[in-house]
């Protein structure tokens, strides 16, 4: 017992020092991360499923809340999987409002071209119509999605992330619209929640946000309004993964 009591004071200790670390080093990457990224941007985050914003991209989200980014939240089902389709639309706009994203710029798309399924690849081109249609429409200029790991690979993610890709390499995107794709990372790093922070600060992609306790637990509350989902091994999640504190994206 006495092992273990002195193994968590270290683990503590540890993450104070990590924590340390990143404030410092984040007083120095704000503004190289608004010069990036660009103050009062227009951004457009593309989800495949409620609770998508929560659980991996809420770092994100508060990141470019800092740089006063006007965002915009596209969400390709409803996550009618397990036929809570309607609760889970409720549920997104609950924990976007925590996020500070208004319902008026929430879109999601309930239709059976899009199925909440891991077994169903969606159509490439289809997805990358419904795409740039809402980029145009909404004068877009930073997209945020998942890369081609698709954080847990699940199918759907990846079909976000293969649209993305066509529309960046064919040359159709606006001009001026830029792509960023949140790094998914190693089981062991998925897991390990701020202590992750030296890897990330090692191995970043172009831009890392990394949340502060206060936002934290505001991402927390995010993730606590999908009360559907949240299981006991979510729970665990929501406690454990670094995607909860940190992201590292990739500009395509």
């Amino acid at each position: 017992m006495e092992a273990i009591g002195v193994l968590c004071l270290a683990v503590v200790a540890l993450a104070r020092v990590v924590f340390w670390v990143w404030d410092s080093s984040e007083r120095m990457k704000s503004q190289v991360q608004a010069g990036l990224l660009g103050n009062g941007s227009r951004t457009l985050l593309v989800i495949a499923h409620p609770d998508d914003e929560a659980m991996f991209f809420a770092p994100t989200l508060l990141g470019l809340a800092r740089l006063r980014h006007r965002v915009f939240l596209l969400c390709f089902s409803a996550g009618n999987y397990y036929n809570q389709g309607e609760i889970r639309k409720k549920e997104l706009l609950q924990s976007c409002d925590v996020l500070g994203i208004p319902a008026s710029s929430v879109m999601i798309i309930d239709n059976r071209d899009f199925p909440d399924d891991p077994g169903v690849q969606w159509d490439t081109e289809s997805v990358a119509g419904v795409l740039l249609q809402h980029i145009e429409v909404n004068n877009i200029n930073l997209v945020v999605t998942f890369d081609a790991g698709g954080i847990s690979g699940h199918s759907n993610h990846v079909a976000l992330h293969t649209a993305m890709r066509t529309l960046h390499s064919e040359g159709r995107l606006p001009e001026g619209c830029r792509v960023l794709t949140l790094q998914s990372v190693s089981m062991l790093r998925k897991y390990i929640s701020l202590l992750d922070l030296p890897f990330s600060l090692l191995h970043t992609g172009d831009v890392l946000f990394v949340l502060t306790s206060k936002e934290a637990a505001q991402a927390k509350r995010a993730m606590s309004c999908h009360r559907s989902q949240l299981l006991w091994f979510r729970r665990l999640y929501v406690l454990f993964s670094r995607y909860m504190r940190i992201n590292s994206l990739h500009f395509l």
